[in-house]
């Protein structure tokens, strides 16, 4: 238990000191992740260097550090949009054209929809929460619930796209296609889709939008119509972003909304403004990869495997043991890296199909990882709305729903054809 620690003592220091004082803001999430990274440094044996490089080892990985740069892009194009009136703009076209009982499930369906196509969920979610912000200030949405609604779509795509991280590591750890993994999982989630496309038009019968809607600009609309199409062309998130914030200088300029220097304050406002999240993100990494050095994901891989029997003992281990990984990781590819050779070995040991495992792997990770509130897709929407990421949790319906469909198919055999025992 001394290698699973420090995730006890940030915990407890800010779950459960936060529900004791009925107030989620009382302990900031960066004082909490750093108070439990300096007892992670004392769980360490060695020097006091040897600690910091395994805690640098983690906060500065190649993954982390794109993260980061997505983070920091991310804001910088959010305010220098919203400086020029992008948001107001963007909002105002969504009110007028679309019925009021469409607004959720037609934001919900973008977020599935560019997700899908550009195989990851920050890139959508930095596109989509601003406007989404913005439509739930204009009308009676709730904004936790609007931005739960836009970070949960962003999963559909980071589980079936066939450029997702998740989808590639998932199907090459357990040998089988893409497109044979897309079969079996579409069969598990699909029906969760639906289901929260009824759910949101439902809720959105009582949705009151204004009845007078602001003027529609749709030079203002050009930034983040860019970055969803570029999105949905597969371009790189990092040059989308780029591209975006060009635009946004480009345009606030000609229209006089601001000089050059302006434009530059206004990204420098945006970057400041996930100052918050990137600290965050780099003492969750670190802390994190001295919780692995310390064996603290074998411990749990070991106890998870220890007293397997059948095929659906094997399935629902695979589908445990990602969960607690991610849970350690709050990375749902670095959590299938992880736990893909070991979920490969309990599938042929069980006779379990590779679809299904691989589907297991890729589906229980974006479960678990929707619902960390220090995960990233959480931290990057908490950032952009400016909300505690822990108001958001209780909203992202989508990865709650379709854990509890991946339970089912693993206790009732489903997909059939997919669940019978490999000879």
């Amino acid at each position: 238990m001394k290698a699973l620690s420090p995730l006890i003592v940030f915990l407890v220091l800010y779950l459960v000191t936060s529900i004791v004082a009925q107030d989620f803001y009382k302990v900031p999430i960066a004082v909490a992740f750093l108070i439990s990274s300096v007892y992670a440094l004392l769980t360490v044996k060695g020097t006091m260097n040897e600690r910091i490089s395994i805690f640098a080892k983690g906060s500065g990985s190649s993954t982390m550090m794109l993260m980061l740069a997505i983070f920091i892009l991310a804001g910088a194009f959010a305010a220098s949009a919203k400086m020029i009136g992008a948001v107001d703009a963007t909002v105002n076209l969504a009110l007028k054209y679309l019925p009021e009982q469409a607004i959720l499930p037609g934001i919900f369906l973008a977020s599935c929809f560019i997700s899908l196509s550009i195989g990851t969920s920050c890139g959508t979610i930095a596109a989509l929460t601003p406007l989404a912000v913005g439509i739930a200030q204009q009308s009676d949405i709730s904004i936790p619930l609007m931005v739960g609604l836009v970070v949960g779509g962003t999963y559909f795509g980071d589980n079936l796209s066939f450029i997702s991280d998740t989808t590639i590591v998932a199907t090459q750890t357990q040998g089988c296609s893409m497109r044979d993994k897309f079969r079996v999982n579409i069969r598990i989630v699909a029906p969760v889709a639906v289901l929260m496309l009824l759910i949101y038009f439902l809720i959105g019968e009582s949705v009151c939008t204004p009845t007078e809607v602001g003027e529609v600009n749709f030079w203002l609309i050009l930034p983040y119509l860019s970055v969803v199409i570029l999105a949905i062309c597969g371009l790189n998130v990092l040059l989308t972003l780029s591209i975006g914030i060009l635009l946004t200088g480009i345009i606030g300029i000609c229209l006089g909304t601001y000089d050059l220097f302006g434009w530059f304050s206004s990204m420098n406002e945006g970057m400041m403004g996930m100052s918050e999240l990137i600290i965050v993100t780099i003492l969750a990494g670190g802390m994190l990869e001295i919780i692995r050095h310390n064996g603290g994901i074998d411990l749990i891989i070991k106890a998870l495997t220890r007293n397997i029997h059948g095929a659906r003992g094997g399935e629902m281990s695979i589908a445990a043991l990602t969960c607690l990984v991610n849970l350690c990781t709050a990375n749902n590819t670095v959590a299938i890296i992880t736990t893909g050779p070991i979920a490969k070995d309990i599938a042929n040991r069980f006779h379990i199909n590779p679809r299904k495992s691989a589907s297991i792997l890729d589906t229980a990770s974006c479960f678990a990882q929707g619902l960390l509130p220090y995960g990233a897709q959480v931290l990057i929407a908490a950032g952009l709305s400016d909300l505690n990421p822990i108001v958001i949790i209780p909203h992202l319906y989508y990865p709650m729903l379709i854990g509890v469909a991946l339970l089912l198919a693993i206790l009732f055999r489903y997909p059939r054809r997919y669940s019978m025992r490999l000879q």
